[in-house]
């Protein structure tokens, strides 16, 4: 899928004021080398401790906690600094790269869009800040009124931030850019607070005693991030859990091969598409995941696991026994009823069982409706009874499947 020029326009940019933060540093020289050097070994502690993993808002928080601190530098004990926005990008950007060596090593390291949303950040927090207090804009400034002033310069910076990460998946996968940028604010309530906390934080305490508060301003956050990691790990595992329950249905013949990770994916889709949030689709995605699992109770298999033309009193069963399953494997009540409710009438069902129940009847309706399977299934879709599916979530389906490459059914 070709990308929009937005993405190539951030990348641009980010490349232009890096290349002109490392000539300009180059030519003037570092100025107060022990505080540059002080805060890129703080920025390169963070970037060697970032890890990587699904839905990760901010792979490294020291490193980005340290290079905000460094833009938002105004007096190092006392003593004004003369560091200008171009060093302040220089360091940060120099750090991070060297950070990044052994995880590109390793085959997992940082992407361009991160590396082009941090320059740009720091760029935009330095800027902000460096050039009016060099001009002594801030010096009546003391006491609390110069925390909030940093405090709301950070979050102008964190808003920068989710637009500029807002931008990259709206290229890559043409959805609206507005969703997009709601999740990304929205996933600022987790760590992002922590981040812009520790950023202002660590500014005003090396203005006060110095290059010493560094270490220990850093080190709760550092144990945040393992311990995040740590849960990370753990979701992982969980995850890997219900997959490997979804594809029991499939292992004994109840549903075709892919059935649940195609219902899976194109309900998450759809999820996002009527503005659900990240828990929620979460919870969707499971739901799907597991929708058919109900079948294993059966004594005699439903011919190709197709339950969407069956009465609805079996598939209300069917729907009843997965949800059982779920609940005693432990998954989640919240899973589990969706998984029951799907077969409910549709004025009767929440959004997610809503979702399920439409997107499983298209995967099966387009599966055996030949080459023109697609449109078919969302015909008869558009033509069922109002009971049956919700309007609004087949629209949003019929603008996903125009929108995306989403993995279609295979004839069985």
């Amino acid at each position: 899928m070709r990308e929009c020029r937005l993405a190539d326009l951030i990348r641009g940019a980010a490349l232009l004021v890096a290349l002109l933060s490392l000539g300009v540093t180059l030519w003037s020289g570092l100025a107060e080398r022990g505080t540059a050097l002080a805060f890129g070994v703080l920025v390169l502690v963070g970037e060697l401790t970032r890890w990587t993993g699904e839905h990760v808002r901010e792979a490294a928080p020291l490193g980005a906690a340290g290079a905000l601190s460094y833009a938002l530098l105004g007096e190092n004990a006392g003593h004004t600094g003369h560091h200008s926005v171009f060093q302040v990008v220089a360091v940060v950007l120099g750090a991070a790269l060297l950070g990044s060596v052994p995880h590109i090593a390793r085959g997992r390291g940082p992407t361009l869009d991160h590396l082009a949303r941090r320059v740009l950040t720091v760029f935009f927090a330095a800027v902000c800040f460096q050039p009016l207090y060099g001009e002594g804009a801030f010096r009546g400034w003391v006491g609390p009124a110069y925390a909030l002033l940093l405090v709301a310069l950070l979050v102008l910076t964190a808003l920068c931030g989710a637009v500029l990460a807002a931008a990259p998946p709206h290229c890559r996968t043409r959805w609206p850019f507005g969703p997009l940028l709601r999740e990304e604010l929205r996933g600022l309530v987790g760590i992002g607070p922590a981040v812009c906390a520790t950023g202002a934080v660590m500014a005003l305490a090396v203005a006060v005693v110095g290059l010493w508060a560094l270490p220990v301003l850093a080190l709760p956050l550092l144990l945040a991030q393992l311990s995040l990691r740590r849960y990370a790990a753990v979701r992982d595992t969980y995850r890997q859990t219900i997959a490997s329950l979804a594809r029991a249905t499939e292992v004994a013949g109840y549903t075709p091969a892919g059935h649940a990770r195609r219902v899976a994916a194109l309900s998450r889709a759809v999820g996002r598409e009527l503005g659900l949030t990240e828990p929620e689709l979460t919870v969707l995605e499971h739901a799907a995941l597991m929708h058919d699992i109900g079948q294993l109770s059966l004594v005699d298999p439903v011919p190709a696991g197709a339950t969407a033309d069956l009465p609805a009193e079996e598939q209300r069963r069917i729907a009843l026994l997965g949800g059982a399953v779920v609940r005693q494997s432990g998954v989640g009540t919240e899973v589990a009823v969706v998984v029951e409710r799907q077969a409910d009438p549709c004025p009767e069902q929440p959004l997610p069982a809503r979702i399920v129940r439409a997107v499983n009847a298209y995967d099966e309706k387009a599966r055996h409706a030949g080459p023109g399977g697609p449109l078919t299934a969302l015909e008869e879709l558009r033509l069922a009874p109002a009971d049956d599916y919700a309007l609004e979530v087949v629209e949003a389906l019929a603008r996903v499947l125009a929108r995306e490459s989403l993995p279609s059914p295979v004839t069985g």
